[in-house]
């Protein structure tokens, strides 16, 4: 793409396949991908100081592109404000539950670390309160409301939103990066 200033951030409930989506527009758009549970999580799942996370994610969207994730209301403002576009990943429940199901599954049965030595376990997965299913489950209709008012504020105004209601729809929108790129 010609565009030199692309400020993207990816939102939608977990499960909802930001981190994926996000990953493949910033390869696509050769701009730079931060993940914002990566510099949010240290160590035993403990969230770092609010000052230093606000710091970090200053640091790293201060480039003229970037793609980044995440539903952070913590850094939402200094995110936002730098931003061009918002991509609401806005997927059925079906289809969010049954992606965050299966990715936690696997992640609890191969142990992969995901931040700072981090992983999802079977307990925490099915036996805890704290499980990222049930939090997937209950911020679901939240985030649908949180973000369609988002959009509808004005606050944002100078963002271009892009909902994508389907995972082919997501699809779509990556095939238009791909067909400019060739």
């Amino acid at each position: 793409m010609s565009d030199t200033r692309m400020r993207y951030v990816v939102v939608g409930t977990s499960g909802s396949g930001k981190s994926t989506f996000a990953r493949e527009l910033s390869r696509l758009t050769q701009s730079p991908y931060v993940e914002l549970d990566t510099l949010y999580w240290a160590a035993n799942w403990t969230p770092r100081p609010r000052s230093e996370f606000e710091a970090d994610v200053r640091g790293v969207t201060d480039g003229e592109r970037w793609v980044t994730d995440g539903n952070y209301s913590a850094v939402r403002p200094l995110l936002w404000s730098r931003a061009t576009h918002i991509i609401w990943l806005n997927f059925s429940r079906s289809v969010v539950f049954s992606r965050i199901l299966w990715r936690t599954l696997r992640r609890a049965l191969t142990h992969n670390e995901l931040w700072h030595g981090n992983r999802e376990s079977f307990s925490k997965t099915f036996l805890s309160r704290e499980s990222i299913l049930v939090w997937s489950f209950t911020t679901y209709s939240k985030n649908l409301q949180k973000y369609a008012a988002l959009r509808e504020s004005g606050e944002y105004s100078h963002l271009k939103w892009s909902e994508l209601q389907s995972p082919t729809e997501a699809k779509a929108f990556l095939c238009r990066y791909r067909r400019a790129d060739a």
